[in-house]
């Protein structure tokens, strides 16, 4: 590469690559003049948020665009807030601006990193909440075409860290603007971990969020100090045959019935039993504190992190024939790769 730009205070991880090209987006007019220009083009390009969902395997032979977009706009009905958001907002400080004005149904969603316009594509949840419980629509400019396109909640095929823009719209949808829909009248979602301790008639939104943040930092490193990408493993859903033969196998095993007949594991519990806690390969680790959490010690490159996430799937697989899948996109030099 000639010119060449570092992505490393672009990415969570702290994964030193470049790019060719890096350009900032402040506007939603411009996010999509820059990004129907390179679709057109043909060039490699990634559209970037907060870099908290990416691990970043190689330089990046194209041009990376990082969304800046900002904007809020609060209406109401009688009975809901109706919040119409940019993509480049970023997610917590929207959950405390909700709880500032009085907007409740947020909060089990605070210190998740990122911005908002990443928030549908990954479906992210926390603590007993979804995206999809209080996403009403999704706005995205069509790259093929340059149309501007709104689907509702129910078109945007919500599953677990899943959604129609990972699957039938990958690569040709920008996220523009999310909107949102939470009731006037608030009913707390208690029933996950720590909030359960909370089951009280005088219980406020500030104390969820409140008992959130100081459960998220307890356990989960600050990417400001050390490199991660949140939970790097999603919850395997697995047959309730194989979840009743894992239980007499392993008595203590963690589960959550799901409506579809199946059982949602915790892979931290399936990584912190398998004793890989600590497990390193070069300057990358198993988070000491939360097993579902890979960390750069510092000195990672991708191919330490790789190789640390193959080791501990391989491992996985073996103990209890559960293959995780891990939750950040992998990207490498020309778009995005499997594990």
């Amino acid at each position: 590469m000639t010119d060449i730009f570092s992505l490393k205070s672009h990415n969570t991880f702290g994964l030193e690559h470049h790019c060719r090209a890096l350009l900032f987006a402040k506007t939603t007019e411009e996010l999509c003049a820059i990004c129907i220009d390179l679709y057109a083009s043909n060039q490699p390009m990634l559209i970037l948020g907060g870099g908290s969902n990416v691990i970043l395997c190689d330089d990046f032979a194209g041009t990376v665009v990082v969304v800046e977009t900002k904007g809020i706009e609060v209406t109401s009905t009688e009975g809901y807030h109706l919040l119409s958001v940019e993509a480049g907002e970023d997610w917590h400080e929207l959950v405390c601006f909700c709880l500032s004005q009085g907007i409740a149904g947020f909060e089990n969603l605070a210190l998740i990193p990122g911005k908002v316009g990443a928030a549908p594509i990954q479906n992210i949840g926390a603590y007993g909440v979804e995206i999809k419980d209080i996403c009403e629509w999704v706005e995205y400019c069509d790259l093929s075409t340059g149309e501007h396109i709104r689907l509702s909640a129910n078109e945007c095929d919500f599953s677990y860290r899943e959604s129609i823009f990972k699957q039938q719209l990958l690569g040709r949808a920008l996220i523009t603007k999310v909107g949102f829909k939470v009731p006037k009248i608030w009913q707390p979602n208690l029933d996950y971990g720590p909030l359960k301790a909370l089951k009280d008639p005088a219980v406020t939104p500030k104390d969820v969020f409140e008992c959130i943040c100081d459960t998220r930092m307890s356990k989960l490193p600050d990417p400001a100090k050390v490199g991660n990408a949140g939970s790097f493993f999603k919850n395997p859903v697995i047959s309730n045959e194989l979840f009743l033969a894992l239980t007499s196998k392993f008595p203590n095993i963690v589960g959550y019935p799901q409506e579809t007949g199946k059982t949602k594991v915790a892979a931290g519990w399936l990584i912190e039993a398998a004793g890989l806690k600590g497990f390193q390969v070069g300057g990358a680790a198993v988070h000491a504190n939360q097993a579902l959490v890979l960390i750069n010690k510092g000195s990672a490159t991708s191919d330490d992190v790789l190789n640390l996430a193959r080791h501990v799937v391989d491992y996985i697989e073996k103990q209890f024939g559960i293959r995780l899948q891990p939750e950040p996109r992998m990207i490498a030099a020309t778009g995005e790769r499997n594990l």
